[in-house]
């Protein structure tokens, strides 16, 4: 038999049955629960008047009607009522009592058995009834396309498979829920994942910032957290301006560069972003605007990007009004590559205004993120970077853990051969300063 709750005061009236706890393999029955609501009987033909009176009043509960047929009166309707506000008549508001009594309602307050069932329950209340007490839920993912993506704790895992459906169950549109089993730390950036619940199927289809990505999830990088991040480097653009995309695995920065009719060359190591970056490009129409490499990062920077550098920044640089900007996606590592800026080009250096602009990302764990990334960064160059770059937090990844982009102008001193580099101070012009090292 159903559990059957009368206290309307008890805080666990809505909570999923207190026996479904412990649950690993899901049973959807289970869930079946009878709750005492208290209800307000009226003629059919005033509800609409009287719906509009009694907001504050009527019960509030996604997938619950409040308005029902009254089972002994075929001409009659039952009101349902917040159990948590309405007691008795007297808990009804002057304002209210006014107006039943205008409609010639009758304030007696009634009593109705509701069945709740596994339908009426949300995921983090399903959750939370069913893990252990005062461990934490799991009702938030990173939705990629049909996939749920979720990273489950180790509390959390003999629980997974149950997790995996109720995500399933409660989001319309999802179809498949993954586990992360292992980080992001091989070459090619993909983690390995575990099918929780749903379809197999890791070929997704995501719409970002209005533009479509298509490809195999398993087998690339994507974090549909970054999609305002993307926009932000975007929006810094200008059409005519030229982009060096170091990591750009399947075109998130390409794409919309090359949309805002900058030139585009993007890179990536990984063969699968190689290939779904080239369908994307094509996908969005920036086939003709995006040269797409298979290289590693370091061989991208002294190769290809080398080679554009020279032309850009030649004897015909003064006459060019466009930027060059080199984004570097791999928080992890991107400030290692860095280091391929040293003694990179050849020749006379180009005015200050006219150097290439970087975009670097990267984690920290220090108490002053913002300055240790300055640290680091500056290390790799051998040049201080502190009083001439500024520095955007992007997300906090974990407690304790930030993601970080630096963005700088590659100085004369460390991109030319044959330059001296003073480490403290250096001709080139400061950015100005997105954040500074007290707001991180």
């Amino acid at each position: 038999m159903p559990e059957i709750e009368t206290n309307h005061r008890d805080s666990e009236l809505f909570s999923p049955p207190s026996d479904v706890r412990g649950m690993t393999e899901l049973d959807r029955t289970a869930f079946k629960k009878i709750v005492t609501i208290p209800v307000l009987k009226v003629r059919k033909e005033i509800v609409n008047k009287l719906m509009r009176s009694l907001k504050r009043a009527a019960l509030q509960r996604p997938g619950i009607k409040r308005v029902i047929e009254d089972p002994e009166d075929e001409e009659g309707r039952l009101i349902m009522l917040d159990p948590y506000k309405i007691f008795t008549v007297d808990s009804f508001e002057k304002e209210e009592l006014s107006i039943l009594k205008q409609l010639n309602v009758n304030p007696q307050i009634s009593k109705y058995n509701l069945e709740l069932t596994y339908e009426n329950f949300k995921s983090e209340e399903i959750l939370r009834a069913v893990l252990p007490e005062g461990q934490d839920v799991t009702s938030g993912f990173s939705r990629v396309g049909h996939i749920a993506h979720l990273n489950l704790r180790d509390h959390q895992l003999p629980y997974k498979h149950l997790i995996g459906q109720v995500m399933i169950d409660k989001n319309p549109g999802i179809t498949s829920a993954v586990n992360k089993i292992n980080n992001i730390d091989n070459t090619y950036r993909n983690f390995q994942m575990e099918v929780l619940s749903g379809e197999e199927n890791m070929m997704t289809k995501v719409r970002e910032n209005n533009y479509t990505y298509e490809f195999d999830f398993s087998k690339v990088y994507w974090n549909p957290r970054l999609s305002t991040e993307h926009s932000r480097i975007t929006e810094l653009l200008k059409p005519g301006d030229v982009l060096f995309d170091v990591f750009a695995g399947v075109g998130p920065f390409a794409i919309p560069a090359a949309k805002k009719n900058c030139t585009v060359f993007a890179n990536d190591l990984n063969p699968e972003s190689h290939k779904w970056l080239l369908h994307n490009c094509k996908l969005n129409k920036v086939d003709q605007k995006v040269k797409v490499f298979n290289l590693d990062g370091k061989d991208f920077l002294q190769g290809p990007v080398r080679e554009e550098l020279m032309q850009q920044l030649g004897p015909l640089s003064k006459e060019r009004k466009h930027s060059v900007h080199i984004v570097m996606n791999l928080p992890a590592k991107a400030i290692e590559f860095i280091s391929a800026f040293k003694a990179l080009l050849d020749g006379q250096p180009c005015g200050s205004e006219l150097l290439p602009i970087v975009h670097c990302y990267s984690f920290s764990k220090d108490a002053n993120p913002a300055k240790d990334v300055q640290q680091r960064a500056g290390t790799v160059l051998g040049i201080s970077l502190e009083a001439s770059s500024s520095v955007h937090l992007v997300r906090n990844v974990a407690p304790n853990k930030e993601m970080l982009c630096i963005t700088f102008r590659i100085p004369a001193a460390v991109l030319y051969k044959n330059q001296t580099v003073n480490r403290d101070n250096h001709e080139d012009q400061p950015l100005k300063r997105q954040r500074t090292d007290k707001d991180l």
